[in-house]
């Protein structure tokens, strides 16, 4: 193999890569639809209703809630960062953070995620108890919508933590394809993140 070839093969993208990356775009065109329909909505209805019914989101809960999501976007690129160097388990002790591998800083973030999906459905439960529901009035319909849509996207990336969990726990070795297939789950997971972040912002915040 020539030196021209060689390069070649090591610059070559990844084609799971840059598909996933693809299909990541037209997802941001998804919620930018539905960021849309929110602010449109709003102009429509009036203040009158968002200020009514803002008054019911509990802000720290929430708040709290982002945190947890916004970190678990750290534990998994700790769990990125072990892929690269093919790392799929601890080296120490469990207490020794500095040497887990994928595995561990993997099965974190899907506990995180979990955490943040517990905290929705919680959150959807008093809402609906206080009168908020999907068809109670125009902001009801486009909260949950657009949160809804968020939570399935975010339960569809514990989904792939666990596939991936799963398939490095059952290899006899971890190969450069299960370290592509982590990378691959990690943009999709920080997209996540960062939409929920507009989101929290767009909801929460700007009342």
């Amino acid at each position: 193999m020539t030196a021209a070839e060689t390069m070649h093969r090591i610059t070559k993208p990844n084609v799971v890569a840059v598909g996933t990356i693809v299909w990541l775009s037209s997802e941001l065109m998804f919620f930018a639809a539905l960021f849309a329909m929110y602010f449109t909505t709003r102009g429509v209805q009036g203040p009158a209703i968002w200020a009514e019914s803002t008054e019911l989101l509990s802000i720290p809960f929430a708040a709290v809630n982002t945190t947890v999501l916004v970190l678990s976007s750290v534990t998994c690129q700790f769990g990125v960062f072990a892929a690269e160097r093919f790392q799929s388990k601890r080296r120490g002790s469990f207490m020794q953070i500095n040497l887990w591998g994928m595995r561990e800083w993997f099965a974190l973030t899907f506990l995180m995620g979990a955490f943040f999906i517990a905290g929705q459905i919680y959150e959807y439960a008093v809402l609906v108890s206080e009168g908020l529901t999907l068809s109670s009035n125009a902001y009801g319909s486009i909260f949950f919508l657009a949160t809804g849509f968020h939570g399935l996207h975010v339960t569809g990336g514990l989904i792939a933590f666990l596939i991936v969990l799963v398939r490095v726990a059952k290899a006899r070795r971890f190969t450069h394809q299960q370290a592509t297939t982590t990378i691959v789950v990690s943009y999709y997971w920080h997209f996540v993140d960062v939409v929920w972040i507009a989101l929290f912002a767009a909801i929460y915040l700007i009342k």
